[in-house]
């Protein structure tokens, strides 16, 4: 699971992001803030994967926040949300190394694409980082990780299929670096195994996804499905 700090100091706000950040597999709410001294104070305590971070806040800035929290030495990952879309602040958010920018308001989906492709980075770096060196490669998978535009899905989903978890997992198939079963699949959605077998084949009917089969000891094959580049 990943971690996720609120903070807005709209107490209503930071209830309402709570309750999406809760709607996404994988991650979970583990602790609200309301001002940049309570934001910090919980960032020392560690057990914080990311901060979802307000730009306005009654003591300081969100920047500002960020700013002492690398003077710190704390790497933790940040995405603001904000009203503030000057381009002066969203330049210095890309500086201190904000990893995504939502201007306010915005609905849920745009905050789930956002934290969807920041799992995806998470996974691909933990991926990455086994072979203790990137080449350009693994370089390019790592940055291609946090685009947040869908990737292409079927036309015309079936009865009872999300346009949301189609997308979720096409990330996942696209970022792999190998073919994936069902069970995988699922283990890096948040979805049930069933779930995840009824889009793979719905994906790999359309085209999306290309199946091959991997013969264990049982003799019974297993499905794997690998990303087709459109």
């Amino acid at each position: 699971m990943i971690d996720v700090l609120v903070v807005d100091d709209d107490f209503r706000v930071a209830e309402i992001n709570a309750k999406y950040v809760g709607k996404v597999p994988g991650f979970r709410v583990a602790a609200r803030a309301h001002s940049a001294a309570q934001a910090l104070a919980t960032v020392q305590r560690g057990g914080v994967d990311l901060v979802l971070l307000d730009h306005y806040l009654p003591d300081q800035t969100g920047l500002d926040l960020v700013h002492r929290m690398r003077e710190q030495g704390h790497g933790t990952d940040v995405i603001m949300i904000t009203a503030a879309s000057d381009v002066t602040t969203v330049q210095a958010a890309m500086r201190l190394g904000a990893l995504h920018y939502l201007v306010k308001p915005f609905t849920f989906a745009a905050l789930r694409t956002r934290l969807d492709s920041y799992a995806a980075l998470r996974r691909t770096v933990d991926r990455v980082g086994g072979r203790g060196v990137a080449g350009q490669e693994q370089v390019d998978r790592i940055f291609a990780a946090l685009r947040t535009t869908p990737l292409p899905a079927s036309p015309g989903l079936p009865s009872g299929h999300s346009e949301p978890t189609t997308d979720l997992i096409c990330r996942v198939l696209h970022h792999a670096d190998r073919p994936l079963s069902a069970h995988e699949v699922a283990a890096e959605t948040g979805l049930s195994r069933s779930t995840a077998q009824r889009y793979l084949r719905h994906l790999e009917q359309a085209g999306r996804l290309r199946l091959s089969l991997r013969y264990g000891d049982t003799g019974r094959p297993e499905h794997r499905y690998a990303w087709v580049a459109p």
